[in-house]
């Protein structure tokens, strides 16, 4: 992932959002999130009412996210999955695609 793979999804998103809607994006830390070629891009996207919220550094566990991807590491990628990249972009896609049916994360 990259600043330019953000910036070319942010802009995706802007373009296709309604332009009467508000949209909040929550962000973490991330170095691509805080690049000066992203920060050059804010005012743009505010300008098509995109705002960005930044989490609190070092605050993984408010980043949903986070807490999927940790699960899907240690818990549901079978180790088949790490012989090549694209073993491992299959199964994530396989898991992403079975999330709430066939793995679902419980919170109790």
């Amino acid at each position: 992932m990259t600043t330019d793979t953000v910036i070319d999804a942010f802009d995706h998103f802007v373009a296709q959002k309604d332009p009467d809607t508000f949209a909040v994006v929550v962000l973490d830390n991330a170095s691509m999130h805080r690049s000066k070629a992203f920060r050059r891009k804010i005012l743009e996207w505010m300008s098509h009412r995109v705002h960005l919220v930044y989490l609190s550094a070092y605050s993984p566990e408010l980043n949903l996210i986070e807490i999927l991807w940790r699960q899907m590491k240690y818990a549901w990628l079978p180790l088949s999955a790490y012989l090549s990249f694209d073993n491992l972009c299959d199964e994530v896609h396989r898991l992403l695609d079975g999330y709430g049916t066939e793995c679902a994360i419980n919170f109790k």
